[in-house]
């Protein structure tokens, strides 16, 4: 049937034309080459698919059951051909976003609101899940770009830092009151860490792997520990007194304010981690994902 593509597409133009010279015209071709082209077709086939006469050409029984089928496919790649014009035209496309829960609510949701806005026409998938699994998502080409704090090493990546977060170690005041600790004792840390129930995310989750080599590398104690799956249940469970929970400082700021959630005062800070966007160098050109990273940029450059 290859073969048969460009005869097909004669027989096209020729049964919607009725008319050999018009259907030239229209395919920028000779009259001669048209009829050659039909007469191929029709040897081919065994059968004759016009009936000629003086004033054109019309199908015969043979070549109107030819027609309708030749005509469904047509129509359809020139659907096809109108839908991709048109998603050239108004930015039509889909765009693959990863990020934890937490960056997602506190990060993303902002820019996408605004970038929607400008873009009504992307769609856009949001796939949620650690700051790990969204890169191993990216490796595999399942998502487009991801939100993540910044993995050490890019290999092909290009990563675009939107700034700096702090890991905190916060607790309810009624909670800090209950251990009855000086404040010596709960900046320094084994103290704290010896009576406290220590709430932290998952070993899978990235944050989680950060605060535990803080931990090891400044000897400090893990007895009691509590294990949530987000951040989001962290900053709940510190709020009602259940424990002392490692949370992101800039997404418990009303906490902090209100006093419903006391920062704890750490002789040995945790040092502030870098996040951003990170996508593959080589998908950059693709429309969706160009509009998206020139969208964020400008969104922090005029900030």
């Amino acid at each position: 049937m290859e073969q048969h593509l460009s005869l097909y597409r004669i027989f096209y133009t020729v049964a919607n034309t009725g008319n050999i010279s018009q259907a030239a015209k229209q395919l920028y071709n000779s009259q001669p080459a048209i009829s050659k082209s039909i007469s191929r077709l029709e040897e081919s086939l065994g059968v004759t698919l016009f009936s000629r006469s003086s004033r054109g050409v019309t199908l015969t029984e043979e070549g109107r059951i030819l027609y309708e089928h030749i005509r469904i496919a047509f129509e359809a790649i020139d659907s096809g051909e109108e839908k991709v014009r048109r998603m050239n035209d108004l930015d039509i496309g889909s765009l693959h976003i990863g990020a934890s829960n937490t960056l997602c609510k506190f990060i993303l949701i902002p820019y996408l609101s605004s970038f929607i806005e400008k873009y009504p026409n992307i769609k856009i998938y949001i796939s949620c899940q650690s700051s790990n699994q969204t890169l191993e998502l990216l490796d595999s080409g399942k998502i487009d770009i991801g939100l993540v704090a910044h993995p050490g090493t890019l290999k092909g990546l290009d990563f675009y830092s939107l700034g700096t977060i702090q890991d905190i170690f916060v607790a309810s005041p009624a909670y800090l009151e209950h251990l009855e600790l000086s404040a010596e004792e709960l900046s320094t840390g084994p103290k704290l860490f010896e009576k406290a129930t220590l709430m932290l995310l998952d070993k899978h989750n990235m944050t989680r792997q950060y605060i535990d080599d803080y931990m090891t590398a400044n000897h400090l104690p893990m007895n009691n520990t509590i294990v949530a799956t987000s951040m989001e249940l962290l900053i709940e469970f510190a709020k009602i007194g259940l424990g002392v929970g490692c949370v992101i400082k800039e997404f418990v700021k009303k906490e902090l304010e209100e006093n419903k959630l006391q920062e704890i005062p750490l002789d040995i800070p945790i040092h502030r981690r870098e996040i951003g966007f990170i996508y593959e160098k080589k998908r950059q050109q693709e429309k969706a994902l160009q509009h998206f990273i020139d969208f964020y940029k400008s969104t922090k450059e005029n900030s």
